[in-house]
């Protein structure tokens, strides 16, 4: 009887229907939403710094990210005015900051992700074409992604490909710390921490080898991060899937107990402490590096997720 159960859940996991996601742009904006729900939205218009999501909530409709500077919320803190929801940019590249590079940010050498077109592909995706720029409006690199939107089994996924390639000088994509593929997520999911004052902090960060707190995660190496909580009491995490083809992976993990979530494979002499290595890369005109990753939002936690069989299932995909 329980394995007549199973083969049924596991039959109708199979022929699930895919998810019914809606793309719809305005202005700078490009709103996802995903069977019938909304889900997050992506702002690239000129007023943006960087291309980023903003909110991204779960299945049920909690919101995982947190809402500073895009919007006040109480009891949140208002530090890094340049973490926007979850993005892609580095902090230093030929000497230039496209990490920390908010207007409110007074930086001598801050520069510019700007897009030259975004466009809907298909039903499910977004397609976009972006120029890093200095501080003079030199184009270091460009930029093309795609964004994939999925849902299975009350899961909300993103899938990015993402392609930089060298201008007609050479880009020096250095050793900082500060970077790269990130996400900020909601104070309730913060590891409890001893800045963390007001609302109740229920994060755990878990690596793929059962590693758990920032400790013992930061600037370590695993295929895939999660970092799961509880938020207004329903339990929910958001998990990054580093893909294999990636440059050195396993990825590094930039992450921290108040609530800082990326993928970096560049600052290993802040990793190590070892001022002697040197994570940097060197593109060459005309030349270009490709990441890819998966970030799910998921019910329950790392374990209930089963995050990595779905980590599994996604280098099988």
């Amino acid at each position: 009887m329980i394995f007549r159960a199973g083969l049924a859940c596991l039959v109708l996991f199979a022929v699930a229907a895919p998810a019914q996601v809606e793309l719809s742009d305005a202005d700078g904006r490009i709103d996802v939403v995903i069977d019938g729900k909304p889900f997050t939205s992506f702002y690239y218009g000129p007023e943006a710094p960087k291309p980023y999501f903003h909110p991204v909530r779960a299945a049920d409709g909690t919101i995982v990210t947190r809402g500073y500077p895009m919007e006040m919320v109480e009891g949140e803190r208002r530090d890094h005015p340049h973490h926007r929801g979850l993005w892609f940019t580095h902090g230093d590249v030929n000497g230039f900051d496209f990490w920390a590079n908010e207007d409110s940010q007074d930086r001598p050498h801050k520069g510019r992700v700007v897009a030259r077109k975004v466009w809907v592909q298909g039903r499910d995706r977004i397609d976009g074409s972006f120029e890093w720029r200095g501080p003079s409006g030199e184009v270091l690199l460009v930029e093309d992604r795609a964004m994939e939107f999925g849902s299975r089994g009350g899961h909300r996924t993103i899938d990015f490909d993402l392609k930089l390639t060298a201008g007609s000088q050479v880009a020096h994509l250095r050793d900082t710390k500060e970077g790269t593929f990130a996400i900020r997520l909601a104070t309730a999911l913060e590891e409890p921490h001893e800045r963390g004052k007001g609302i109740p902090r229920t994060g755990k960060i878990t690596a793929a080898d059962g590693r758990t707190g920032e400790p013992e995660v930061w600037g370590t190496r695993s295929p895939w991060l999660d970092y799961s909580g509880k938020v207004e009491g329903k339990a929910v995490g958001v998990a990054i899937f580093d893909h294999p083809s990636n440059p050195k992976h396993p990825t590094y993990w930039h992450v921290r107990s108040y609530g800082l979530f990326a993928a970096n494979v560049f600052g290993e002499h802040h990793f190590y402490t070892d001022d002697s290595r040197d994570g940097s890369i060197k593109l060459q005109p005309g030349e270009s590096i490709r990441f890819r990753y998966r970030v799910l939002v998921h019910s329950g936690n790392t374990e209930q997720a089963d995050v990595g069989g779905l980590f599994e299932r996604w280098l099988k995909k």
